[in-house]
């Protein structure tokens, strides 16, 4: 099999260049929309006390008939951190449908929770958002044409690089209106090939990762926002899978794997959170953490995939973590303890803090009094809006 993502490399922003991209950033533009390079500017504006709210949902994973605990939660999260901007951050849905209708009912059942409130919201994708395609037709790109007919979404139509939804939503200053923060939202993809150069990935994660043009994308956009505001706009970054990054961070080491060099992390870290199962990032490197390192802008950088991880720590000045697993529908922690971390994490901007980002906390549905039990509580699919199709 080649190395091909869809399309891996094609049309990259390499092509085009800084100057390109700093020229689409200086162009006005609608509200909600989206240049060519996923940059969507004045979809986001902080309140007029300078504060902003974000709540990450992620791997709500289910299908038609979706838990009803998992809407239970987004919508008592929701009410509870008082959301300016959400995001469900990959594995929206998952397989086992039949029909087109079916997945677009997945997808509705678990945006609705921000629709019907007003709240703007968008998805990344993760590695399960296409199994059903077989059955449905229903690909990535389907499904975000799909979720843009909504009033209050606001992804992108798309970076031209590897992937689906790659785009960076900028937040307006209340002050000046100019862009005081940015959210980058990364698809880093679904399973590694087979083999590249006939070698296949026998001993290694067979997760995807983050390909080149996605992070020189990250790179030259940053720089683009960077020259337009006379300095560095300070971000967080958004995407299922982990880096090989979070992994280190837990044991404050490469090759360690001991309580000791957890113990270590936590000193050195400020590690906060439970860890019950291995990070699953793709076989490489994508080199994304040193890029951000090196811009100096990316404040956090956010994953689901694992369920049942829900840490954070600050790794060399930059916030590693995950969002706990939303849905009720995947798998758990197992036995009488099965949804115990279901959840959501809140994170707090303000733009008169140094940085602008003040952190984030975790929110489970222990704390709103959602059942916990492991019988299945399947929903009835709730109808569309009446502007969605």
């Amino acid at each position: 099999m080649s190395l091909s993502r869809r399309g891996l490399l094609a049309g990259s922003v390499a092509a085009v260049g800084a100057a390109a991209v700093a020229a689409s950033i200086g162009a006005p533009s609608a509200a909600h929309a989206a240049s060519a390079d996923g940059l969507v500017r004045r979809a986001l504006r902080f309140r007029d006390d300078g504060t902003f709210r974000i709540v990450q949902f992620n791997d709500t994973q289910d299908t038609h008939t979706t838990d009803e605990r998992t809407i239970a939660l987004q919508e008592a999260v929701l009410d509870d951190a008082d959301a300016d901007f959400a995001l469900i951050n990959g594995d929206v849905i998952t397989g086992g449908m039949t029909t087109e209708l079916q997945v677009k009912q997945a997808l509705n059942n678990v945006v609705l929770p921000m629709e019907s409130r007003g709240i703007l919201w968008a998805v990344t994708f993760g590695n399960h958002d296409e199994d059903s395609v077989p059955q449905t037709g229903m690909d990535e790109s389907r499904m975000l044409a799909f979720l843009r007919q909504y009033e209050h979404n606001v992804n992108a139509g798309d970076a031209d690089i590897t992937g689906t939804a790659n785009q960076v939503l900028t937040i307006r200053s209340s002050a000046n209106g100019k862009e005081a923060f940015a959210l980058w939202l990364l698809d880093s993809g679904r399973y590694a090939p087979s083999e590249i150069a006939g070698q296949d990935f026998a001993g290694y994660p067979t997760w995807d990762w983050l390909r080149f043009d996605q992070v020189d994308w990250y790179w030259r956009t940053s720089q683009a926002l960077e020259k337009r505001a006379g300095g560095l706009v300070p971000g967080l970054v958004f995407q299922h899978i982990a880096l090989w990054q979070h992994r280190f961070m837990w044991f404050a080491s490469v090759d360690g794997r001991t309580d000791d060099d957890h113990a270590r992390a936590v000193a050195k870290h400020g590690i906060v959170g439970e860890r019950h199962e291995d990070e699953c990032p793709g076989p490489f490197d994508s080199g994304m953490f040193n890029a951000m390192l090196h811009r100096g802008d990316i404040k956090g950088l956010f994953v689901g995939h694992d369920h049942v991880n829900t840490y954070v720590g600050n790794y060399y000045g930059i916030e590693l973590g995950y969002g706990p697993g939303t849905g009720f529908g995947p798998y758990g922690l197992g036995g009488a303890d099965t949804h115990r971390l279901r959840g959501a994490r809140v994170f707090t901007l303000d733009e008169n803090a140094d940085g602008v980002y003040t952190g984030s906390r975790a929110l489970f549905a222990s704390d709103y009094g959602i059942d916990l039990t492991n019988e299945r509580r399947p929903s009835e699919p709730a109808p569309f809006p009446s502007y969605v199709r």
